[in-house]
């Protein structure tokens, strides 16, 4: 008998440090998978899920599957709405002004000896590999394996791309967006230790200018007038120096953008200039010379947005390939599925392309998380929550504690339903790159549920306030509006208050000097 129990003690003692080591070692197969998924330059509004104009000639059947058997997220904003420090945010947590990658233009290159949230689920136990755009300049960290588009200051290509595979330049054939897509379940089927659990980031270049699609989708809408924004046709009243002084309205589409073909005998630099044109003030893209403005602001709003979905399309169809393959090999329960973009994007909103404002279609950012075993399927939050809140978030998911310099919180709660009490209710923005590209005034300022509030300060001093219950187009500012004036003092102050608290209190000349200053080799 004494036998017997010994014999049972020592099992269930094996079994109990068995279980211990596995967990620290990170080897434990019951935490969960992720597979983060990030376009470039994906706006909200152009996927189904969210609503907008294009949903019934261009839906996002697989994206949307995401919110149905997930959670949509409907107020995730960037803090910087441009490509490389939003990326650089979303790795550590923090804003432009303590990771240091403030602008693409004379940016340098993101500081890769910081901490950054792959590092933490490395060595936290995790497999972790990336496939397709990294964009921000240096070599990627924390990652087991990695596959990244190295071309064009790794602002990649759509067609025939090089790509830095663990340090080794491959120059593949295909379309970009297909190619990391089978990269990524390549990895996944063949690579990967099925005795850890894995963190795979997968970054498309789609659907980021010059919106090249995939041969098979190039006429999609060919026949089709597609619709056009209510603001399309903006004025700029009461912005005439910031929303109506950019370089980012249609009339500044270069002919590259619309797939214009060149003369033959150009090369080198003359066919760049060739292609480029249309990038400047008084630079005029157009057909043919008898056209007028409107009609070619048209006509180049219908090629813009006919290639900018097209490439949306093939996102969309390799999100499908992702999910299926979770589904053929039993691992969908257990693995969390992000969806999101590195920002949002003007689809002729205002009369613009591009990023970079303040205002609601750039600053948006789409945010779908599914994760069967944790989250109730087709849920929605309207919490303010910031891309910096996106590494804690994940870390917290997996069990991993996120190191107190992160300025984001975990909204892992908030998607399981319990939106913690003292969630914050406004956010904190900041812009700093000028002229190029785009001409867009560097700016800084606060949005709550209701209100925002921007003060744009490099060579001008304006402030902008929009009421976004009466005025959600931003079509207002009700800066010096009598009735508004205690409430624009209420947010001064909380605008204030919010620069201290991520540490970017500091003078407009000091503003201004980064903006001025050229940390390295640009990147569009």
């Amino acid at each position: 008998m004494n036998l017997r129990k010994n014999v049972i003690l020592f099992l269930a003692l094996f079994l109990l440090y068995s279980c211990t080591s596995q967990e620290d070692n990170g080897s434990t197969t019951d935490r969960p998978n992720i597979i983060y998924i990030m376009a470039d330059d994906h706006a909200a509004h152009a996927i189904s899920a969210y609503g907008g104009i294009y949903d019934d000639l261009a839906p996002t059947p697989n994206i949307d599957r995401l919110a149905k058997e997930g959670v949509k997220f409907n107020n995730v904003f960037a803090t910087n709405a441009i490509c490389g420090p939003s990326r650089a945010s979303i790795l550590t947590g923090k804003y432009a002004n303590l990771h240091g990658y403030y602008k693409n233009q004379s940016g340098g290159k993101f500081d890769a000896s910081q901490w950054t949230f792959p590092q933490e689920f490395q060595n936290g136990g995790y497999q972790t590999a990336l496939f397709g755009k990294w964009h921000l300049g240096s070599e990627p960290k924390g990652f087991d394996n990695f596959k990244y588009h190295e071309g064009a200051g790794q602002q990649g290509f759509y067609w025939d791309p090089l790509y830095n595979e663990n340090g080794k330049e491959i120059k593949e054939q295909g379309y970009a967006t297909n190619l990391s897509t089978d990269f990524a379940l390549e990895w996944l089927q063949e690579q990967r230790n099925e005795d850890q659990p894995f963190m795979m980031l997968l970054q498309y270049k789609a659907p980021h200018r010059a919106w090249e699609p995939d041969k098979k989708y190039e006429d999609l809408w060919e026949d089709i007038e597609m619709p056009y924004p209510d603001t399309f046709n903006d004025d700029y009243e009461g912005r005439e120096n910031t929303a109506g002084d950019t370089w980012m309205t249609m009339h500044y589409l270069n002919r590259k953008d619309m797939k214009m073909d060149p003369p033959d005998s150009l090369e080198g630099q003359a066919l760049r200039d060739w292609l480029w044109y249309g990038n400047e003030p008084g630079e005029v893209v157009k057909p043919n010379p008898d056209m007028s403005d409107e009609e070619a602001k048209k006509w180049k709003y219908q090629r813009y947005i006919k290639d900018y979905l097209a490439t949306v399309k093939s996102v969309d169809d390799n999100v499908g390939r992702v999910l299926d393959y979770l589904d053929k090999q039993g691992l969908t329960d257990n693995t969390i599925v992000v969806y999101t973009s590195d920002q949002g994007f003007y689809l002729g909103d205002h009369g613009f392309f591009d990023k970079r404002f303040i205002y609601e279609e750039s600053l948006r950012m789409p945010f779908l998380v599914r994760y069967p075993e944790k989250l109730k399927a087709g849920t929605e939050n309207n919490d303010i929550i910031t891309n910096i809140d996106f590494a804690p978030t994940l870390l917290d998911f997996a069990g991993i504690s996120t190191p107190d310099e992160v300025q984001g919180r975990s909204f892992a709660s908030n998607a399981m339903g319990n939106t913690p009490e003292d969630w914050r209710q406004s956010m904190y923005y900041h812009y700093y790159e000028w002229p190029f590209w785009h001409h867009v005034q560097p700016h800084y300022g606060i949005r709550t549920q209701r209100y925002k509030l921007a003060h744009f300060y490099y060579s001008i001093d304006e402030w902008e306030f929009y009421d976004l219950e009466k005025d959600p187009d931003e079509l207002k500012n009700l800066i010096n509006e009598p009735q508004y004036q205690d409430k624009i003092e209420e947010l001064k102050q909380r605008l204030n208050g919010l620069q201290e608290t991520y540490k970017d209190d500091k003078s407009l000349e000091e503003y201004r000097m980064i903006t001025d200053t050229d940390f390295g080799n640009k990147t569009e």
